[in-house]
């Protein structure tokens, strides 16, 4: 079945990739509409937009798909349901598909709520308690934002159609446009992790690796950016912009910290994943969508990649993701840690890959832009600490000696998962430059003083020094004196937020229920009702039980009573 799939998902990636390059440039837009069901005069009609965008998203989307379902073809491999596995991750993809192509609310809610129930299967698909709490937050998250659609469709209702696709220039600057805009970017923000909605990204991690690889880094996450990229018209004529300026701002710094903090190699690639979704979130909210498109996709190369070597290196050290056991895994295995390294890169802006493109010229436009000190600092300063955590991962992984044991299996010897691998590392590679020349067609030139051109290698520089520096082990005595527990506790745990979205959402409500509870249900309620009647019976059973016991006479008198009693009322009948 992963070979099938392969071949069937790769071909369809070609023919979309191709038919996008005709798209782009012929500037042409295609809008399909297909009518299901005729029945008098009610029609059921499904609406397909393809544009450049929406082919060349697909056309990622499904390349990763294929690569992933090859690589997991030897990752899954002990697992009896794979088939079961590989449907889910199809299963995915499609939701995936159907949520590009619709330019109407009703049949994105349809991908989207695809997309959030599989994606909760393939959180619990280990099956354990982590599993299960991880799998509920995801699930619990994602709902507002399902929500938030559902509104924005019920708001819908007042116009001709749900195709908002017809209603975003007419109507940018009415009320209603606005409310069902804040609606939209309230379920975007959930499915893409912004704050406040940021912990389960990191929870989530307990999927499967190549789940980790598809759909925490190309497909669910970027969802969310994807659906605001398309409502970009309403964004930069409100104030809606400003605010989601602010919370992807903190959301990349926020992440960007947490990563400098953690030791679970999945997670810190998910937190990594977080800054980067807070990038394209924060370009996109200043209106320039083209930008966000061009880092989500060369983004979703690298990251697949970077998901891909952790899972290879897990497999390897025995299912252990603390990289503080890990060390010399350049020694062991060159062609991952090559590949590892190479995907690191590309997250840090390297010159010439993947990353390099996207990210230098959003901080360049950035440094051009009118905008704040305070989002200024945000941007640059959340590149520095990507770098930081990403040469600090390196410091751990690669460097040394091994830390797990003196016995170990170590190898490079996965063909299948390494050819998987291989894929990606040539599209992270060329992937930046390929598509720069394909969505700017025009040579572009950004004129800033040589200060800020150059201040963007700096900062890479200072980050990745900082980052080597907070590794190394006779100075961590030092980096314990600068920063006191608590705060190093309040960086590290992504400024509380996993508490506050669980203990913190719960805690009030249970604690009432608990209350109540013990008053009505086990108090008052019980006092008057079946325990205080049951004790009152009971009680005058016992005192006849006593007299009865005790004297016959009294017995034959009350029996003399009875009779008495039930003659008279048959005299009255």
């Amino acid at each position: 079945m992963c070979s099938i799939s392969f071949i069937n998902l790769i071909s369809i990636s070609l023919t979309c990739f191709l038919l996008s390059l005709y798209y782009l440039l012929n500037n042409m837009v295609y809008f399909i509409e297909w009518e299901v069901v005729s029945l008098n005069s009610m029609s059921i009609v499904m609406t397909f937009l393809f544009d450049w965008m929406s082919l060349l998203f697909m056309s990622f989307v499904l390349m990763i798909a294929s690569l992933v379902i090859f690589y997991s073809k030897e990752y899954m491999e002990s697992d009896e349901n794979i088939n079961r596995f590989i449907m889910l991750v199809l299963m995915f993809v499609l939701s995936m598909m159907l949520l590009i192509i619709s330019p109407n609310l009703v049949s994105i809610l349809l991908g989207w709520d695809g997309l959030g129930l599989v994606s909760y299967c393939l959180v619990i698909y280990f099956q354990n308690i982590k599993s299960y709490n991880a799998g509920m937050l995801t699930a619990l998250s994602n709902r507002i934002g399902d929500v938030a659609l559902l509104l924005a469709i019920a708001w819908m209702l007042n116009y001709g159609s749900w195709n908002y696709i017809f209603y975003l220039e007419v109507m940018q600057n009415e009320f209603s446009m606005l409310m069902i805009g804040s609606l939209v970017m309230l379920a975007a923000m959930t499915k893409s992790a912004q704050i406040p909605f940021s912990s389960w990204l990191p929870a989530a991690m307990a999927a499967p690796t190549p789940v980790s690889a598809l759909v925490h880094s190309s497909t669910l996450v970027t969802a969310g950016v994807y659906l605001l990229i398309r409502f970009n018209i309403v964004l930069s004529t409100s104030w809606l912009g400003q605010l989601l300026l602010l919370l992807s701002g903190l959301t990349m710094f926020m992440a960007g910290l947490g990563a400098n903090f953690e030791f679970d190699l999945k997670k810190i690639i998910a937190l990594s994943t977080l800054s980067q979704l807070g990038l394209m979130m924060s370009i996109l909210s200043m209106g320039f969508y083209k930008l966000a498109m061009f880092h989500l996709l060369t983004h979703a190369l690298f990251k697949a990649l970077l998901f891909m070597c952790a899972g290879a290196i897990i497999h390897n050290m025995n299912n252990s993701q603390d990289i503080r056991l890990m060390g010399g895994l350049s020694i062991h295995m060159p062609l991952t840690s090559a590949c590892f390294n190479v995907s690191n890169l590309a997250l840090c802006g390297m010159p010439f890959l993947a990353g390099f493109y996207s990210k230098d010229m959003i901080l360049e436009i950035v440094s051009i832009s009118n905008i704040n000190m305070f989002s200024f600092f945000l941007y640059f300063f959340s590149t520095g600490l990507t770098v930081s955590y990403s040469f600090r991962l390196v410091y751990y992984s690669m460097i040394g000696d091994l830390n797990c044991g003196s016995l170990n299996m170590l190898n490079d010897e996965s063909w299948v998962m390494l050819r998987g691998m291989l894929g990606l590392l040539f599209m992270s590679i060329i992937g930046g430059s390929m598509l720069n020349w394909l969505i700017f067609p025009f040579p572009y030139m950004i004129c800033l003083p040589g200060y800020l051109k150059m201040l963007t290698l700096f900062v890479c520089i200072v980050g990745g020094l900082f980052g080597y520096l907070i590794s190394i082990s006779n100075l961590y005595s030092l980096n314990k004196s600068l920063l006191n527990y608590n705060l190093t506790l309040f960086l590290g745990s992504m400024w509380f937020m996993p508490y506050i979205s669980t203990y913190g959402m719960i805690f009030y409500p249970l604690n009432y229920g608990q209350l109540v509870v013990k008053s009505f249900d086990q108090g008052w309620s019980e006092y008057f009702g079946g325990q205080h009647l049951y004790y009152k019976l009971s009680n005058y059973s016992k005192t006849l039980f006593l007299m009865h016991n005790n004297s016959l006479k009294i017995y034959l008198m009350l029996f003399v009573f009875w009779i008495m009693i039930l003659f008279s009322f048959l005299l009255f009948l």
